[in-house]
């Protein structure tokens, strides 16, 4: 679009107040370089060269196609401005001493941290392991003594087994024999509970269910008064220690008939 006369002369007006200030605020520091280069464009550009274009009615179909119209001719400084790619400052600069520094940093204390929770890590399961073995060996520390007295309880349950169920309290005619019977009875029993208070008990009797963690069958018999898979017979009574099986008991089990 081209200027009008009026228009011409209000622009070169505008920018000679331009140029003034101008230079007025650098004399006086009231404004930066910064802000003094935005203005400079404009202060520059050459109004004179502006010629007033005398409108007319007719049609511009006569014109010559190869002149540039004024409007194409006419460039602003936005558009100079707007044409110039802009320059990435950030991205040409290298990286500096002081980033890499601080990533090596983060690195190693990345590093630091992942090796300081393995370490708690693995001091936590030791400590753990370590208190189940000192409750282990505390619980089963009388396991061998515990065995070797487990004969010594079978051959007094075999004696008592010994001794004839009506002669057991006959303290007239056998006196003896009932003495004896009750001594080596109260000698069980007390052996007994010295088992039962360090953790040691008996276990296997008739009519229980056979379990093979418990039980070791010897044999197998049909008994028509039983229940099949139970036990029927007790050889030998087994002993468990906090739980922990120290000897089987060797049953007979009934099966079907």
């Amino acid at each position: 679009m081209a200027l009008r006369p009026n228009n011409l002369r209000f622009a070169r007006l505008f920018a000679e107040e331009l140029t003034t200030t101008t230079a007025r605020c650098r004399s006086s520091n009231l404004v930066s370089t910064q802000s003094a280069r935005s203005f400079a464009p404009v202060a520059s550009y050459n109004f004179n060269a502006l010629h007033p274009r005398k409108f007319s009615t007719k049609s511009d179909a006569n014109a010559d196609p190869a002149a540039p119209s004024d409007a194409e001719s006419l460039t602003t400084p936005e558009e100079t401005n707007e044409a110039a790619p802009p320059t990435d400052d950030s991205a040409a600069a290298p990286s500096s001493p002081e980033a890499n520094k601080l990533a090596e940093l983060e690195n190693q204390i990345k590093d630091l941290k992942d090796n300081l929770l393995r370490s708690l890590a693995e001091q936590e399961n030791t400590r753990r392991i370590a208190k189940r073995d000192v409750e282990q060996a505390r619980s089963f520390a009388i396991s061998s003594f515990a065995k070797s007295l487990l004969d010594t309880s079978d051959n007094l349950s075999r004696a008592l087994d010994a001794v004839p169920e009506e002669l057991r309290h006959d303290h007239v005619n056998h006196p003896v024999l009932a003495n004896l019977y009750e001594g080596i009875s109260m000698t069980d029993d007390g052996l007994t509970k010295a088992f039962a208070k360090n953790g040691l008990v008996k276990f296997g009797q008739r009519g229980e269910k056979f379990d093979p963690n418990k039980h070791e069958a010897l044999f197998e018999y049909p008994d028509p008064n039983g229940e099949a898979g139970c036990i029927g017979q007790v050889m030998k009574v087994g002993f468990m220690l906090n739980n922990r099986v120290v000897r089987p008991a060797e049953v007979g089990v009934v099966k079907a008939a």
